[in-house]
């Protein structure tokens, strides 16, 4: 699917909160900054402003862009990369599967203010796909929007990642380490990633962003400051079935050393880890 269509429709459909971190508090004003002014021009512009919009000037700030897309699916302007596929009908290109549901979210009613969604989206800044959130408004027959990138995900998402790795493991262990391995198969999210430790051997079988430790000692790892990881999370592992660990770790999408706070849980001889970053 293409990713403009899939990031369209989850626009509509996925409401979210914004997160805590300071940083993206900021980053979520300015986005919500830019989209206040675009609606204020547009008010005053009409559709001319889409032609504004589609440009490099006012209304793109960094990563920041302002985007519009209309009730039938018809993207109208975009200062970003989707800017190639404005005039299109996204939505005949989408599934049968999401085609009734993203239409069916293009009727969200006028006046319900200023919404907020979650999404994935490719930054143009690294090239990376990115969870992207994303303040949003009707306006008549028009949708205007602007986002900004999330490079930290939520606890809940940590631990749903967690629990899904857990469930496939049960259903196909091998085909599930071998997913992780990849460093795909839908195991590897944003900053979110899973690894797995064979709790028989006390080796790591799987990592989903660094194949190089498969195999190696988990409990001889420590994080970047000297704490013993681990050991103590092995140790953890002996007295209950879950817990949660901190240390610090390298976020893969920031590339900077960050507090980690990992969820764990055994599954069988397995123990299953999933981590989030916060500065």
């Amino acid at each position: 699917m293409n990713t403009l269509l899939r990031i369209t429709w989850l626009l509509l459909l996925c409401c979210s909160q914004v997160h805590a971190d300071p940083a993206q508090e900021a980053d979520a004003q300015a986005a919500k900054a830019l989209l206040e002014k675009a609606l204020a021009y547009y008010h005053q512009q009409g559709d001319k402003a889409f032609a504004t919009f589609s440009r490099q000037g006012d209304f793109i700030d960094q990563d920041r862009y302002v985007f519009v897309v209309d009730t039938r699916g018809v993207l109208l302007a975009s200062g970003g990369p989707s800017s190639a596929l404005i005039g299109r009908d996204v939505s005949e290109i989408l599934g049968p599967d999401l085609r009734q549901s993203f239409k069916d979210a293009l009727k969200v009613p006028e006046g319900q203010g200023i919404q907020q969604a979650d999404y994935r989206w490719q930054n143009w800044n690294d090239g990376k796909v990115e969870h992207k959130h994303v303040f949003y408004q009707r306006v008549g027959e028009h949708i205007l929007a602007v986002g900004y990138y999330l490079p930290r995900a939520t606890p809940e998402q940590a631990r749903a990642l967690r629990n899904k790795a857990v469930n496939a493991l049960v259903k196909d262990e091998t085909g599930t380490l071998k997913a992780i391995n990849s460093l795909q198969g839908g195991f590897l999210q944003d900053d979110l990633y899973v690894f797995v430790v064979d709790l028989d051997t006390q080796r790591y079988v799987a990592h989903g962003t660094n194949l190089r430790l498969v195999n190696t000692d988990f409990g001889k790892i420590k994080d970047p400051d000297g704490k013993p990881v681990g050991e103590p999370i092995l140790k953890m592992m002996a007295e209950q079935d879950q817990g949660e660990y901190k240390y610090r770790w390298k976020n893969p999408v920031t590339g900077k050393i960050e507090n980690k706070h990992a969820y764990v849980r055994k599954t069988g001889h397995f123990m299953v880890a999933v981590g989030y970053y916060s500065p």
